[in-house]
């Protein structure tokens, strides 16, 4: 898998998230996505994309997640990005 090539289009995909609204990503709990994007070189990306609270406690912060791979050995350790919203719609951390 080229790893360059495979951040580019993950982070593609997580920019799409960030630009919800924190009751829009909240709405996504417990609804993972996955689907397929094809990358300019022609491989084909599987990505899965989950939100999900940030600890067990519940704090309301949400963290999305996203995976991809190549559908070959890396599937099985896929590259993975993630950001966090807080209620108030700011990016924590950033």
């Amino acid at each position: 898998m080229n790893i360059v090539e495979a951040k580019s289009v993950l982070a593609s995909e997580l920019s799409r998230y960030r630009k919800r609204s924190y009751a829009e990503l909240l709405a996504l709990i417990g609804q993972p996505e996955t689907f397929e994007r094809v990358s300019q070189s022609g491989t084909i990306y599987q990505i899965e994309m989950e939100v999900f609270f940030d600890d067990d406690s519940r704090t309301s912060t949400l963290r999305v997640s996203g995976a991809i791979d190549d559908g070959g050995l890396r599937a099985f350790s896929p590259l993975c990005d993630d950001f966090l919203i807080a209620p108030d719609g700011s990016f924590v951390g950033e």
